[in-house]
C-alpha cells in the first residue's frame, strides 16, 4: 500500500522532472524504507503474539488487542500519508517534525488548514480507507487462524528465528556496519528522486530530535548590521536578511586552474604537534611543509567533533545544532558550497570508512554536484579497524585516482587513524618505529598515553608517504594542498601555551591550517586569526575564480591585504557546556548561552600574558552572539541555487 502511494506521488509531482526509466532507484530505496516501517510494526506481534494471554489466534483478548493495535497503526499511517501529500504539495518537502511547531499557534494553524483544505472530505476518505484496510486485516486473520498446519518444535523454532531475522534485517535496512538512514535517499544525487524515495514516517521520526531547530528572526535582525558589514554583503537589507556576496575574479590577474587537495585531519591538535615546539617533535615532516607553505598558526575550528568539522568546512557555517549534528538533520540537507563554483573541476571525496557515519553521505552527495565518493567498499586495501582502511593506504589509493585525472580536480581526503583505537597496521611497523616515552614526559607534552602519541606520529608518517607518492605524480606541480584539523583535543597544554588553552579549553579548537604549493604559493607564516569557515573562500581567492558566498567565511588573504587580518574573528561554540565565544586579535571571550559567566582571557601565544589585561574596545559578547544567531539562521537559509541542483 505504501508503494502504491509512492507511485501516486510520482505521477502527481515527479513524472515531469524524472522519467520513469530513471525513477526505479527511488522506488527501490523507497521499498526498503517501507519495509522498515512494516517490520517495525510486525516485530512486536511476532515476539509477543505467541504468549498465551496475548496469543493472536487462541486468545479472545489477544485477538482484540492485536487487531486494535493494527487499527491504530493503520490509522496513523493513513494520517501520515495524507499530511505528507499535502505538505509536499505546499512546501515541496516531505513531512518532517517541524510541523509540530504549528501547535504553538494551534488556533491560527487550525484555521488555515480548515480554510485551505477539504477537511471533512479528507477525514471521510481516511475513515473509508481505514474501514477497508481493517476489513482486509480481519479477513487475513480469519484465514490464517483457520489454517491447520502442524509443525514439530524444531521447525517452529526455525521459522520463528527466520521471521525474526527478516524483521531485524528489514529494520536495519541493509547488510553492513551502518543502518539504512534518511540520508541514503540523497545519495541518489537528485532532490526529486530523494523525495520520492523517502517514507513520511521515516522522515518525521528522523527529524523529531531537531524539532527545535530554527532561529529567532528578531535576533538575526538585531545583529544584521554588524554581520553584513563584517562579511561585506553586496546589498545589505535588514528586511530580507540576505548574506549573499558575489565575489568576482580579481581584474588584471589570470584565473588559474590548479588542482585542489583538501586534507581534513583527525584530531590535529596544535599543542601536540611540532609547529609550536612540542618537545616530543611528533610531526617533523609536516613542520617542514609548514615552513615551505602558507601557514596560519592562529587558526581555530568552530566546534569539537568530526561531523561538525566536516560540516563547517564544506558549508562555511558553524554547526550550532543543539541536539545532534547538522548533518543528521533532514531539514538541513540542502546546502550551498563554494566547491560547486569550481566549474570544470572533477570533484572527489575520499574517506577510509563509511560515509554513512553521522549521515555525512547526505551532506556530500546532495550538495557537491558530480561528486565521486570513495569509501570503504571502493578500495583494494584491507580494512584496518572500525574507521576503515589505514590513512597510509587511503592516501596511496587516493593518489592513484588523482594521478589518472586529465582534468583539474577538487579532492577532499578525510583521515581517521589519529583516533581511538589508534590503530597502526602491522604492515607499516617495519618502517615506522614506535617511540617509548615516560608517563611524566607524555603528560608534560600533552598526551594521555603512548598509543595516542604514537598515533599522532603515525599521522605525520602517513603525510610523508603521501607526498612521496604525490611528488612522483603528474598532478603534483600544479596542485595546492590544504591541511586542516577537523578539531583539536582537550588537554593540558602546560607552559607551551597561555593558560586559556587549558583552562578555557582552546586546545579543543586550535589546529594548524596550511596551504602548500611551492610553485604556486610563497612561503609565509601568518598570525592573523583564522577560522575553519574561511577555508573555501580563501581557496577560491587563491585560484581567482568568481564565486557565490552565502556563509560566514571570508578570504583570509584578501583580509590580509586589506588590514593585515586585524579584523578577523573566529567563532567557537561548545554545545556540551553551553557556551559560545570568539577569538579576536589577542583576546578570547566566552559566555554561557544564557548570557551568564562571561570570561575574557589572553589568547596570544606569541606574547607573554600581561599582569593586568586591558579589555578590548569591542563588545566581544555581542560579536559572539552575532555569529551564533546568524549561524542558526544560515543553517536553514543557505540553499543551493537552481544551477547547483
Amino acid at each position: 500500500m505504501m508503494m502504491l502511494a509512492r507511485i501516486g506521488t510520482y505521477f502527481a509531482f515527479a513524472h515531469e522532472r524524472v522519467p520513469l526509466s530513471q525513477a526505479w532507484a527511488g522506488f527501490w530505496l523507497g521499498l526498503r524504507f517501507d519495509a522498515r516501517v512494516v517490520a517495525s510494526a510486525m516485530l512486536p506481534l511476532l515476539v509477543f503474539g505467541g504468549i498465551s494471554f496475548l496469543d493472536v489466534f487462541r486468545s479472545t483478548f489477544g485477538r482484540r488487542f492485536w487487531l486494535m493495535l493494527l487499527g491504530v497503526f493503520t490509522a496513523l499511517l493513513l494520517i501520515f500519508y495524507v499530511c505528507d501529500f499535502l505538505h509536499y504539495r505546499y512546501l515541496n518537502q516531505r513531512l518532517n517534525a517541524s510541523v509540530l511547531g504549528y501547535w504553538q499557534d494551534a488556533t491560527i494553524s487550525a484555521g488555515m488548514v480548515w480554510q485551505s483544505y477539504p477537511v471533512v472530505r479528507l477525514l471521510l476518505g481516511i475513515l473509508i480507507a481505514l474501514a477497508g484496510l481493517m476489513a482486509l486485516i480481519m479477513f487475513l486473520h480469519r484465514h490464517a487462524g483457520a489454517m491447520t498446519v502442524t509443525l514439530r518444535r524444531p521447525a517452529r523454532i526455525a521459522w520463528f528465528i527466520a521471521a525474526l531475522l527478516a524483521c531485524l534485517l528489514g529494520i536495519f535496512g541493509r547488510a553492513g556496519q551502518y543502518p539504512l538512514r534518511w540520508s541514503d535517499a540523497f545519495n541518489l544525487r537528485n532532490d526529486t528522486l530523494a523525495n520520492l524515495a523517502l517514507n513520511p514516517v521515516q522522515s518525521f521520526l528522523s527529524s523529531l530530535d531537531f524539532r527545535t531547530s530554527g532561529f529567532e528572526v528578531e535576533k538575526v535582525r538585531e545583529h544584521y548590521a554588524f554581520m553584513s558589514s563584517y562579511l561585506g554583503v553586496d546589498a545589505p537589507d535588514p528586511a530580507t536578511l540576505s548574506f549573499e556576496r558575489r565575489i568576482p575574479a580579481r581584474a588584471g590577474e589570470p584565473t588559474r586552474r590548479p588542482n585542489i587537495v583538501l586534507v581534513i585531519c583527525e584530531s590535529f591538535s596544535a599543542y601536540k604537534s611540532s609547529m609550536w615546539g612540542n618537545p616530543l617533535d611528533t610531526t617533523p615532516f609536516f613542520k617542514g611543509l609548514c615552513q615551505d607553505g602558507l601557514f596560519f598558526d592562529n587558526y581555530y575550528t568552530p566546534h569539537y567533533g568530526t561531523a561538525r568539522g566536516v560540516w563547517a568546512t564544506i558549508t562555511g557555517i558553524p554547526d550550532v545544532e543543539a541536539v545532534e549534528t547538522a548533518s543528521r538533520n533532514p531539514a538541513l540537507v540542502d546546502q550551498h558550497t563554494i566547491i560547486n563554483d569550481f566549474v570544470g573541476y572533477e570533484k572527489f571525496y575520499f574517506i577510509g570508512g563509511s560515509s554513512s557515519w553521522a549521515n555525512i553521505r547526505g551532506l556530500l552527495t546532495n550538495n557537491i554536484k558530480g561528486l565521486h565518493l570513495y569509501e570503504e567498499d571502493s578500495y583494494k586495501s584491507p580494512r584496518a579497524d572500525v574507521w576503515g582502511i589505514s590513512d597510509k593506504n587511503l592516501f596511496r589509493e587516493a593518489n592513484a585516482v588523482l594521478a589518472a585525472q586529465t582534468q583539474p580536480f577538487f579532492a577532499v581526503i578525510q583521515t581517521a587513524d589519529n583516533h581511538r583505537p589508534y590503530t597502526i597496521p602491522k604492515e607499516d611497523m617495519n618502517e615506522f618505529s614506535l617511540l617509548d616515552v615516560s608517563a611524566e614526559k607524555l603528560k608534560q607534552c600533552g598526551f594521555d598515553s603512548l598509543e595516542e602519541m604514537n598515533a599522532f606520529r603515525y599521522t605525520d608518517y602517513c603525510f610523508k608517504k603521501f607526498f612521496e607518492a604525490a611528488r612522483q605524480s603528474p598532478y603534483y606541480a600544479n596542485t595546492i594542498f590544504i591541511f586542516t584539523g577537523d578539531h583539536g583535543i582537550d588537554g593540558n597544554a602546560g607552559t607551551m601555551f597561555p593558560p586559556a588553552w587549558t583552562e578555557q579549553e582552546l586546545t579543543s579548537y586550535h589546529c594548524p591550517l596550511l596551504f602548500y604549493g611551492p610553485k604556486l604559493i610563497p612561503a609565509q607564516r601568518l598570525h592573523a586569526v583564522a577560522s575553519m569557515v574561511d577555508i573555501l573562500p580563501t581557496v577560491a581567492g587563491l585560484v581567482n575564480i568568481p564565486y557565490r558566498n552565502n556563509a560566514l567565511g571570508r578570504d583570509l588573504l584578501a583580509q590580509q591585504r586589506r588590514d593585515g587580518g586585524r579584523d578577523n574573528a573566529a567563532f567557537i561554540i561548545d554545545r556540551h557546556d553551553h557556551w559560545i565565544g570568539v577569538v579576536k586579535q589577542q583576546h578570547f571571550a566566552r559566555h554561557r548561552l544564557d548570557a551568564t559567566r562571561p570570561e575574557l582571557v589572553w589568547a596570544d601565544f606569541t606574547a607573554p600574558v600581561p599582569a593586568t589585561m586591558t579589555a578590548p574596545s569591542e563588545d566581544f559578547q555581542k560579536i559572539a552572539n552575532a555569529f551564533y544567531e546568524t549561524s542558526r539562521y544560515l543553517l536553514l537559509n543557505n540553499k543551493k541555487s537552481a544551477a547547483e541542483k
